[in-house]
């Protein structure tokens, strides 16, 4: 690997894991920290990182593994549910932001295209930002983060549009398109031209879905089927680079074809798996992408346009507010739903950087305009936490609803999870359903979970004892968590780490043996059941019955037992680190129990 390269990764990563910590503890938020990494290391100030083209290597492959994520996130039937909020809040919003600054642009000289594309760019908001200060506070489920979500929701389809639109100006400004000529190194497009490149595109696109539908699910069944967990990443990496080639052969955007690949797989039963396996390195590809947001910001522009700078921030910040605040009130959300959601998204988004590359590239902007926007993107966006701050010391407590945290939360999660949804798990998941108590399974067994997701169940593919899967499943939320999973040190796993990060949940366990038990109440388990001690009584109480004991008489003798053994059990249980005791215990009690019973016989008789 080249020596420049391993540098500027060495420099990137440390100036990361000294700043974005120290940013994170002094509540500014790891955005700030990711950019003032960017610009301390960038030409601007010490220069660590000079060269134009890391920058951009570095950022856009943070942009397309966000718009991969982003697609990653988005089923057809959650559109469709959220189309309401969706296409009101957030197609007015847009719309109406688009039209105010493309106006403002005009009257500033610009040409149309030119203000269109401007437009286009600030009325987008940092979907990297404002969700990472939403899973921060941990409000995705009140008013305010299901608001604000459908808005970034509509805007990062929207931008696709945008991105198509950006060659048409270039046309009808009279200037040659290089997005559908050239690729991003300036070389010939080796697709087809003309009418078949219409045609390629509308075979490429259909090929995609029918591939999702068909080959997706066999593929990951397989995978899941071999236990190669590290494979889902390599898979999913490989969906994503193919379909951007695609797009690259096309003469489309990369970005564009990783948005596909992600909404392919956004229907598949392993999209969580897949989410948890990245989840390690997607925040850290987003904090690259925010650094070179830093180093690009050139501070010489800043310094030689002062007033354009500050005041276009100001000026777009002010808009977008006020067009959030006017939206939101037209839906008639709450008060103080409107002013976090405003406050929220009213920076400007990482999308208009990709926008403002794309028009330079077509020639509807040149490069200082590029960097004096580019310089309004960032600091708008490096500004967020800071408004943030300030509504939560100022305008929070005035609002009726002062704490975010007070919003009532809109909870789609179950109140029992059932971990391992083998025969013990559906026969407790039955059960509950016949009281119409709905359950969230985990599982790891590909072909099972196809057959569960027929009977409707809420079904999560993976390890049961990873937190992070257990999060996105809902644990949070839960009441009960039910371990059902059949292998002991699995199950013995997910009770610690259970206990460690939900020690408010109640939790009910499965055991294979004593050993197992004596681990499992270690730990804390409100309640534990051998998997086959109830089972093995049965079939002692027939042969009973079968030896000449009365049904009635047999039925005592298997609950009394039943009783006095889990007494012994927790008897046993405390003297588990001495073996020799725990033995003698274990024989004085079972002679105990043998004795108890013939007594409590004599005594029926």
């Amino acid at each position: 690997m080249d020596q420049s390269l391993l540098f500027s990764v060495f420099i990137l990563l440390g100036a990361a894991g000294l700043l974005v910590p120290f940013s994170k503890l002094t509540g500014l938020g790891p955005v700030i920290g990711y950019l003032t990494a960017g610009v301390l290391i960038g030409p601007s100030v010490f220069g660590f990182i000079g060269e134009p083209d890391t920058i951009l290597h570095f950022s856009e492959f943070g942009v397309v593994m966000m718009l991969f994520l982003i697609g990653l996130e988005l089923k057809p039937h959650e559109l469709w549910a959220m189309r309401g909020k969706l296409i009101g809040l957030g197609g007015l919003q847009v719309g109406l932001t688009l039209a105010i600054i493309t106006f403002g642009a005009s009257l500033l000289g610009y040409p149309l295209p030119t203000a269109l594309v401007i437009g286009m760019a600030l009325a987008l908001s940092s979907t990297a930002v404002a969700l990472q200060i939403i899973q921060d506070r941990r409000i995705m489920t009140t008013s305010t983060g299901q608001s604000a979500f459908s808005i970034l929701l509509f805007q990062d389809v929207i931008v696709i549009a945008m991105i198509a639109i950006i060659p048409l100006l270039a046309i009808s400004n009279g200037i040659e398109s290089h997005v559908i000529s050239n690729d991003s190194h300036g070389s010939k497009i080796n697709g087809p031209q003309g009418i078949w490149r219409a045609v390629a595109i509308i075979a490429v696109f259909t090929g995609m879905i029918i591939a999702g539908r068909i080959l997706i699910k066999p593929m990951f069944r397989l995978i899941a089927r071999s236990r190669v967990r590290e494979m889902f990443t390599a898979f999913a990496l490989f969906l994503v680079i193919g379909a951007s080639l695609l797009m690259g052969w096309l003469g489309l955007s990369a970005a564009l074809g990783a948005f596909i690949g992600g909404v392919v797989l956004a229907d598949s039963d392993y999209r969580h798996q897949l989410e948890r396996d990245i989840e390690p390195f997607k925040a850290l590809l987003l904090g690259l992408f925010f650094i070179s947001v830093g180093m690009s910001l050139d501070f010489q522009v800043i310094k030689a346009k002062p007033d354009l700078i500050i005041g276009g921030v100001l000026a777009m910040m002010i808009i977008k507010f006020m067009v959030l605040y006017g939206v939101a009130s037209l839906f008639k959300l709450a008060l103080p739903t409107r002013w976090l959601t405003s406050i929220l998204l009213c920076q400007a988004g990482e999308f208009g950087f990709v926008l403002f590359q794309f028009a330079r590239t077509e020639g509807l902007m040149d490069a200082g305009l590029v960097s004096q926007y580019s310089a309004i993107i960032a600091i708008s966006m490096a500004l967020t936490p800071l408004t943030l701050i300030l509504h939560d010391k100022f305008i929070a407590p005035r609002l009726s609803s002062p704490k975010l945290k007070s919003e009532a939360p809109i909870n789609q999660n179950h109140k029992v999870l059932i971990l391992g949804f083998g025969r013990v798990g559906q026969v407790v998941g039955r059960l509950l359903h016949t009281q119409d108590i709905e359950t969230t399974i985990i599982d790891n067994d590909g072909e099972h979970i196809e057959l569960v997701k027929q009977f409707g169940h809420r079904v999560f593919y993976g390890d049961a004892s990873d937190i992070d899967l257990l999060r996105m499943a809902g644990a949070a939320d839960a009441e009960v968590i039910i371990i059902a999973i059949d292998d002991v040190d699995k199950s013995t796993e997910a009770a610690r780490s259970i206990k460690e990060h939900f020690p408010q949940i109640k939790l009910v366990s499965r055991a294979r043996n004593r050993s197992h038990v004596f681990d499992l109440m270690t730990i804390g388990v409100d309640y534990v059941e051998r998997e086959t001690v109830r089972g093995s009584l049965a079939l002692g109480r027939n042969t009973l019955e079968m030896l000449g004991v009365s049904e009635a008489e047999s039925k005592r003798l298997a609950s009394d037992f039943l009783i006095y053994d889990y007494e012994l059990l927790k008897d046993t249980w405390e003297h588990r680190h001495d073996i020799d005791t725990m033995i003698e215990k274990s024989i004085s009690g079972n002679e105990l129990i043998k004795q108890t019973l013939n007594a409590d016989k004599a005594r029926n008789d």
